[in-house]
C-alpha cells in the first residue's frame, strides 16, 4: 500500500510541474497588458537641459546648517526647504533676519534663491540662511565683502550648548550641596 501512495503522489507532482511549465492564457494576457501600460506611462527621455548658473554657499550657526543657492536666472523667488520663506519663517523678525544680507546689498529682486536648512531651531536656521546668502553674494561679486563683513553677516556665530560632564547636572551645574 505505501508504494501506491507514493506513486499517486509522484504522479500529482509531475502534473503540477507540467502545469507550472506551461503559462496559462490569463498570465500571458496580464503580462501583455502590463507591458502596454508601462509603454504608455514611460515619459520620453529629456534631452540635456541647460543647467542654470548658480552660486552656492553654506551658512552655519550653532548646530544649524543652510545650503544656499543663488540662481541668476528664473523667477525671483525665495524658497526654504521647498516652501516660500514667508511660510517657513512664520514671524516677521525671522523673515527679516533671513533676507537681511540681500537687503544690505539691495539684491532682493535679483536672484532666485533655494535653501536647504536643517538642524537647530528656527531662529538658528534663519541666521544660518543669512550667513549662507552673504557667502554666496561674495562669490557673485567680491566687492560686496567689505559691506557684508562690516554688518557682521560673514561671521559664523559659534556659540553652542556645552556638553554635559559626568558628575554634574548640566555642563557646569553641580548637584545641590547639603550640609546635614
Amino acid at each position: 500500500m505505501p508504494q501506491k501512495k507514493k506513486s499517486a503522489t509522484t504522479k500529482k507532482k509531475k502534473e503540477k510541474k507540467e502545469k507550472a511549465k506551461k503559462p496559462s492564457l490569463k498570465k500571458v494576457e496580464k503580462k501583455k497588458s502590463a507591458e502596454k501600460k508601462t509603454e504608455k506611462t514611460k515619459k520620453p527621455e529629456k534631452k540635456e537641459q541647460k543647467t542654470d548658473k548658480y552660486f552656492e554657499a553654506v551658512g552655519r550657526r550653532k548646530t544649524s546648517i543652510a545650503r544656499v543657492r543663488l540662481f541668476t536666472r528664473g523667477g525671483k523667488t525665495f524658497v526654504v526647504n521647498e516652501k516660500p520663506y514667508e511660510k517657513y519663517f512664520p514671524t516677521l523678525e525671522l523673515q527679516k533676519i533671513a533676507r537681511a544680507s540681500l537687503e544690505k546689498m539691495k539684491c532682493l529682486d535679483k536672484f532666485k534663491i533655494q535653501v536647504l536648512a536643517r538642524g537647530g531651531g528656527i531662529h538658528s536656521q534663519a541666521e544660518a540662511v543669512r550667513h549662507g546668502i552673504a557667502r554666496a553674494l561674495i562669490l557673485f561679486n567680491p566687492d560686496f565683502k567689505k559691506r557684508l563683513k562690516k554688518a557682521g553677516f560673514l561671521t559664523r556665530d559659534p556659540r553652542m550648548k556645552e556638553r554635559k560632564k559626568f558628575g554634574l547636572k548640566r555642563a557646569r551645574r553641580a548637584p545641590q550641596w547639603q550640609k546635614r
